[in-house]
Order: C-alpha cells, then structure tokens, then sequence
C-alpha cells in the first residue's frame, strides 16, 4: 500500500510539473517588489506597505526597489518583462497599468496583457495644491487667472503618465487650458520644487503634500472627489466648486508578470486580502487619505476589471488632451 501512495503522489507531482510544485512552495528566496516612483511619494508608501503585507503573511523577505522614469513605465516594462514565477512585484497604480499607452506609443508592454492582476490595494483621491503666494484661494480664483495667464503657469509632475500628471491633464482639459508642465522624478521633488517657488501648482494624491498643506506652506484649493476628505475636511470638493470633470482617484494595485503560476497569484491574492482586513493596515491606509476597498472590490478578477472601466472611461479624454 505504501508503495502504491508513494507512486500516486510522484505520477500527481509529474502530471503537475516542476512548475506548479515549486509554486506550491512559493516565496524560497527574497521577492522584489518593483515600485515605479520615487521614495518618498504615495506610490513608494504604498509599495511598502504592500512589501510589509507579503512578508508577514508569506514568512519572506520582500524587499522595495525604487526604479523611476518615464513616469513611471521604465519600472512597470522591468517588471513586465521579469521571469514570471513571482519574485518579481510591480506595485503599479492608474497610471502604469491602464493609462499609459495614452502617453506613450512604443511603450514596450501591455498594461491588461503582460501583467497578472492580484488586487486593488488603494484608492487616493487627488488634490489641487498651489504654492502659499499662489493668487487664488478657490478653485473658481484658480480657474479665472489659469485661464488669464496660461503661458505664465508652470506645472510639477512625476513623469508623462503618472497620476499627477493625468491628474492635471484632466483639470486642464476641462479648464480649457495648456500651461507649462515640467516633469520630475516623483511627487516628492515635485513639492520641493513647488516649496521652493519654481512650480506653481500640482495635482497629486492627498497623502503627498498633506503635511505642508496643514503646516501652511502650501494651499489645497480642491479634492477631485465628490465627497471631502476626513484628512482635510475644510477643503471643498471639485463638485462642489464646480467643475465635476476634475474628478479622479487613481487606484494602487499589485501585478505580476503574465504567466505567473496561478497557485502563486491565489498565494499573493490571499496574503494581500489578509492584509487588508487588519485593522492596523486600515488605519494606515485611511491616515494616508486612501479610501476603504470594500471586499467586494479586492482580488485579481476585480482589478482587472477596474483596469478595464478606468481605460474606458479616461482613455478617451486623455488621449485628446494630450494631442492638443
């Protein structure tokens, strides 16, 4: 009888392939967790919030590397093109994963065919944020001078693509107006910059200028939301001021090369869900201005989905903006 298991459960190891027994295992060694930003900035946070999640549920070591440019698509392609056995994570967002191709037109990937989908980690609405001696104190003040004095307006972004810069390409197109937007390595140069005088305003999540808004280095004119935010309650919303077009809160995920083992991505997936029921995670998250992701909205077939309904809706208006 023994040696009858015994055979049983070598012919099941066979039928499965070294592939799918290894991922059974899954993680041996250290994991990369790709983030395509510059530290300091919510895409950085947020990676490493997701690298803490993985490695305490998962017993492993994964380790955040920064790698920026093009807004952040030199990291995503990296991760894109990485061995698909799940050492290697990209934490990508709204712009890396759906929107890019708006952008650019030999990308060198596929954001919905290159990548597995494993889960909606967060959702920050963004925020309009002009330097302290900025002249308007509104959205309809910040309106009527862009409008005014387009040419003199200078724009900080984190690179063609990122979510600060659709996030400003939206205000812009509903605005009817093309000021000068000078790119940056991530969002935290971008506030350097803007605290420093020579940008003028940007578009970015609320977790990234939160702090000099409260200390009153820099002004939040409006939350692209249509409800405030519980961490700057006194800002007013884009609808309520408004201009309902500039509404946007881009969503942070985490993905996989395609081809990845399918145990790997259900391994990955249940350790992220985990991690998200925690309270402590909660909390964080909620601290940083993100929005609770209901479980409804969790796992790979709902960030898929995703994906595919920001394309849809954004694309368009993106890719129209851009030709202008």
């Amino acid at each position: 009888m023994a040696r009858y298991l015994a055979a049983a459960v070598v012919a099941m190891v066979a039928v499965a392939g070294p592939g799918d027994a290894r991922a059974q295992d899954y993680p041996t060694r250290t994991v990369t967790v790709i983030v395509p930003f510059a530290a300091g900035g919510p895409a950085d946070i947020t990676g490493r919030i997701v690298a803490d999640i993985f490695g305490r549920h998962l017993g492993q070591k994964f380790v955040v590397e920064n790698v920026v440019g093009a807004g952040g698509t030199t990291g995503a392609l990296r991760a894109a093109k990485a061995t698909a056995d799940g050492y290697t994570i990209l934490s990508g967002h709204l712009g890396t994963n759906a929107l890019a191709p708006a952008f650019y037109p030999s990308l060198g990937y596929d954001p919905q065919k290159d990548f597995e989908p494993i889960g909606l980690t967060a959702e920050y609405p963004e925020l309009l944020v002009v330097r302290k001696d900025f002249p308007a104190n509104n959205l309809k003040e910040f309106i009527a001078y862009a409008k005014s004095n387009p040419d003199k307006l200078n724009v900080g972004h984190a690179g063609l693509g990122s979510v600060s810069y659709i996030g400003c390409l939206l205000l812009h197109a509903a605005i009817g107006i093309k000021p000068t937007m000078i790119p940056f390595t991530g969002t935290a140069p971008v506030l350097n910059a803007m605290l420093g005088g020579q940008v003028d305003y940007e578009c970015d999540p609320v977790l990234g200028t939160l702090s000099q808004v409260q200390a009153g280095n820099v002004k939040a004119l409006a939350v692209a939301a249509r409800k405030r935010s519980p961490l700057l309650p006194d800002v007013p919303t884009s609808h309520e001021q408004g201009l309902p077009e500039f509404d946007i809160a881009p969503f942070y995920g985490v993905f996989v090369p395609r081809g990845t083992p399918p145990a790997v991505v259900e391994k990955l997936a249940d350790a992220l869900n985990k991690g998200l029921n925690e309270e402590a995670v909660q909390k964080r998250l909620a601290d940083l201005g993100a929005d609770s992701i209901e479980q409804a909205r969790r796992g790979p077939k709902a960030l898929a989905d995703l994906v595919k309904s920001e394309t849809a809706r954004l694309m368009p208006i993106l890719r129209a903006a851009a030709a202008k």
